[in-house]
Formats: C-alpha cells, sequence, structure tokens
C-alpha cells in the first residue's frame, strides 16, 4: 500500500484559507479543479509520517515548513487505496518567499525516448476553503472537512 504525508498550513484571514500547491508537468497543465494538492509525498516503513511531512514540503516547495505544533489531521484514502497521513498547522504570517520547487523527469512527448524536467508544483497560493475543496485532488477533500471541525473545536473550546 502506498502512504503519503502531508502538511496543510491554515490561517485565518478572517475566513479560514489553506495553503494548496497547483501539480506541475504537462498533465496537470491548464487544469484547476482537481489539480491541486497538499504539499505532500510518500513515505517508507522507518520513517516517521510527520518528518516525512516537513521533508516532502521542502522537496516540493524548496522551503522549510513552519515550526509551530502540528496536530494530526488524519488519515484519508484514495480510491485507489493510496492513503495520506494529513498534519495540520497554524501557517499565519508564513512567507512563501524564496519558494524554489522540487522537479521530476518525465518521458516527453510520451513514447518519444526524451526525458524531460517538470517541477512537481508549479505554483501555490491561499485559498478558501470552499474553493479549496473544489481544487484539490478527490481524495484529499476530506482533509478540508476535517480541518474545519478541527477549527471549530479549538475554537469552541476557547485555544
Amino acid at each position: 500500500m502506498v502512504t503519503s504525508a502531508g502538511i496543510l498550513l491554515y490561517r485565518i484571514q478572517p475566513e479560514p484559507q489553506v495553503l494548496i500547491a497547483h501539480m506541475g508537468g504537462p498533465f496537470w497543465a491548464g487544469k484547476d479543479a482537481g489539480a491541486w494538492s497538499i504539499p505532500k509525498g510518500e513515505f517508507t516503513e522507518g520513517e516517521g509520517a510527520l518528518d516525512a511531512a516537513r521533508r516532502e514540503f521542502r522537496e516540493e516547495l524548496g522551503i522549510d515548513p513552519p515550526e509551530p505544533p502540528y496536530a494530526e489531521l488524519g488519515t484519508f484514502a484514495y480510491s485507489s487505496g493510496k492513503r495520506v497521513t494529513v498534519f495540520v498547522a497554524d501557517g499565519s504570517g508564513f512567507s512563501l518567499d524564496g519558494l524554489e520547487f522540487g522537479e521530476f523527469e518525465l518521458e516527453w512527448p510520451p513514447r518519444s525516448g526524451r526525458t524531460a524536467s517538470f517541477p512537481e508544483v508549479d505554483r501555490v497560493e491561499w485559498a478558501a476553503t470552499d474553493a479549496a475543496r473544489e481544487r484539490l485532488v478527490k481524495g484529499q477533500r476530506p482533509a478540508i472537512d476535517a480541518l474545519e471541525q478541527h477549527l471549530a473545536e479549538a475554537f469552541s473550546s476557547g485555544r
């Protein structure tokens, strides 16, 4: 089973917003709905999920994730069976300066025998939770619902 971990940063501006990343490469070019992701990636059994999420954030965006405390939001299953564990943190004041997107190689055009490099993500932005829910790949959309529940519980307890 493929397992991934990612970090979902949020900020309240005054409505909740989340940091999402548009997937790079030729397949996702020109697509918006269902073409965005939480910064995340695969990890192996010897690596902790939060350590993997922090590493993948750095690899995909080229900057370190923020240092605030993280809460595990949950593990969400894709229809393919892949699972992603999402950690949440307050990203208020987090700067997107210095982004340098990681790259991957792909045979392009298909069956051409030529390899080209593409960014893992080609842009990131803060999006309102409703917009993010529409733009994220289907398997990650439940993380937005879980974040809204997490925030509601945090605010009701006075944190």
